[in-house]
């Protein structure tokens, strides 16, 4: 699996931003039609808003609705049982579930506990990991990220098997099998 760097996520948020704050995009964006849009859960580490709103930015432009957890009115004022009842039915009641794996994230008891829950209702068509360090690094310890597909970007230099090149842009790569990924724009999997 590799790695997308945050710097490229906020550099990409920088060129296409036309909100204030990453509440207002959400809030313009829960506004929006909803008609037949695909509904993504998406999972992160609550603080990590420069990655969270690069993600946002990303996902955003493929026209999706996206859901989290802290701008949910339904949510409990104060963190309990409930929350967890209702995060449960939320990843259900989404068409697809990413988790924006920082490492912030991959050592939240809660982003894992989203991440069984995922998995359960969502593998393997409609589960994506999306990896993102910090420049020049990269986490280990969690090789069980490896099972499942994970969102990356193909910078045109990549040979698909039968020799043509990989566009340049974000695909969904799914885990190896006989050493030969599957891939999928990233913008035709979110309407899968």
């Amino acid at each position: 699996m590799s790695f997308i760097f945050e710097s490229k996520l906020i550099e990409f948020s920088k060129q296409k931003r036309n909100f204030s704050s990453l509440n207002e995009s959400l809030n313009k964006f829960k506004n929006e039609s909803k008609t037949s849009k695909t509904k993504v859960f998406l999972s992160h580490k609550h603080g990590e808003t420069e990655a969270l709103n690069g993600t946002i930015t990303l996902l955003k432009q493929e026209g999706i609705s996206i859901y989290v957890d802290w701008m949910d009115e339904g949510m409990p004022k104060f963190t309990c049982g409930l929350t967890a009842k209702r995060i449960k039915e939320k990843i259900k009641e989404n068409d697809k579930f990413i988790i924006l794996a920082t490492e912030g994230a991959i050592n939240s008891k809660w982003c894992n506990w989203e991440l069984g829950l995922g998995d359960a209702a969502k593998y393997i068509d409609n589960i994506a990991i999306l990896p993102v360090v910090k420049d020049q690094q990269s986490y280990n310890g969690s090789e069980y990220l490896e099972i499942y597909p994970f969102i990356e970007y193909e910078d045109g230099l990549n040979k698909r098997i039968n020799g043509n090149y990989i566009s340049k842009g974000y695909y969904v790569k799914y885990p190896a099998i006989n050493n030969s990924h599957f891939i999928i724009e990233l913008s035709e999997w979110l309407r899968r």
